[in-house]
C-alpha cells in the first residue's frame, strides 16, 4: 500500500483538506485549510484534485519518508524543501522516490506550509471531510512522529467534495445523481452500482453499456422530454445509454440519472470493453 510514515512533525502539522461547511446547525464549524489557496496550488502540482486532503504544518519542520514512488508539492510561503538532504524547491511539482525522505525548513515569512501528495492523504472522513477541527477535537488528531498515513492511487482524488471519476482495479467509478425518473425502476442505484460493460455500438450520442438490465417498476412510456448530457436513458430493454455531446435534445425512454459533468470527458475516452461501475449520490 502506498504510505507516508512522518518522521518528524515539526511544530505543529495536521491534517486537512478545504473543509466540512454546512454544520453550523451542529456546532460543528467549517474547518479545513486556513489557506485555501495554497492547499488548492500544492494539489494542482500533485496532479489531485483540489480538495484532496494534504498536511498543513506551521513553521515547516515537518519530514516524512514515502513507501511508494509520489509527486509531491509544498505551497504556502517559500520554504527549503530536501529530498534526502538535496535541495529540491517549494512551488513545483517533486518526483520523490520510494523510500526517500522530504524535509521541510522553516519559512522565514509567513506560517503554514501546505504539503500535497499525488492520491491525497486518505485517511477516513469526518462529516464528509479529513481536516482536523481543532476546537472541537473532530477528526485526525494532529501528527507524530510515527505516524503512519495512507495515501490514495494516483489520479484518484480523494477530497471531500470531488465529483470526478475515479479508477478502480479494472474498472470506472462515476459519480452520478438519480433522477428524474429514478422512480420508474426498482432499487436504481443497487441496479446502476453494479457493473456495466462498454459496447462497440457506442458513439459519439451516447455510450451504449451491457450488463444486467435494469428492472421497470412502472409501465407505460413517458411523453418525450428534454435530456441532458450525461443522462442516463434506460430504454425497453433495460440497458442503459449514457447520453454524450452529440445526443438529442429530446427522449421518450425515462432517464434514472445523471452523470456529473465532471466524468464525462473520462466517458469520452472510454474504449468497447471498458467496465463502468455508477456511483449514486
Amino acid at each position: 500500500m502506498r504510505r507516508l510514515e512522518v518522521l518528524d512533525p515539526g511544530r505543529y502539522a495536521l491534517v486537512e483538506d478545504l473543509g466540512r461547511p454546512g454544520y453550523a446547525h451542529l456546532g460543528v464549524a467549517p474547518s479545513g485549510a486556513l489557506d485555501t489557496a495554497s492547499l488548492r496550488l500544492a494539489n494542482r502540482l500533485a496532479g489531485n484534485a483540489e480538495a484532496a486532503a494534504g498536511i498543513e504544518a506551521l513553521l515547516g519542520g515537518l519530514s516524512v519518508r514515502f513507501t511508494a514512488a509520489v509527486t509531491a508539492a509544498v505551497t504556502g510561503p517559500p520554504v527549503d524543501v530536501r529530498i534526502d538532504g538535496r535541495s529540491a524547491g517549494s512551488h513545483v511539482p517533486l518526483a520523490v522516490r520510494a523510500g526517500q525522505t522530504l524535509t521541510l525548513g522553516t519559512p522565514s515569512a509567513g506560517l503554514r506550509c501546505y504539503l500535497a501528495v499525488s492520491g491525497g492523504i486518505a485517511v477516513e472522513p469526518v462529516l464528509g471531510s479529513r481536516s482536523r477541527d481543532v476546537l472541537s477535537g473532530i477528526g485526525p488528531p494532529p501528527l507524530r512522529a510515527g505516524d503512519v498515513l495512507p495515501l490514495g492511487e494516483p489520479g484518484i482524488p480523494v477530497g471531500a467534495d470531488v465529483v470526478v471519476p475515479v479508477r478502480a482495479p479494472g474498472e470506472l467509478v462515476v459519480p452520478v445523481t438519480l433522477g428524474p425518473r429514478d422512480d420508474w425502476f426498482d432499487d436504481p442505484a443497487g441496479g446502476l452500482s453494479a457493473g456495466w460493460t462498454v459496447t462497440a455500438e457506442s458513439n459519439r450520442v451516447g455510450l451504449r453499456l451491457d450488463g444486467t438490465p435494469l428492472r421497470r417498476a412502472v409501465d407505460g412510456e413517458l411523453p418525450s422530454e428534454g435530456v441532458v448530457t450525461g443522462a442516463i436513458q434506460v430504454p425497453p430493454s433495460g440497458l442503459p445509454v449514457v447520453f454524450l455531446a452529440d445526443h438529442p435534445t429530446t427522449g421518450g425512454y425515462p432517464v434514472a440519472a445523471v452523470v456529473a459533468t465532471a466524468a464525462l470527458s473520462a466517458l469520452a475516452q472510454a474504449r468497447p470493453g471498458t467496465r463502468i461501475r455508477f456511483r449514486p449520490s
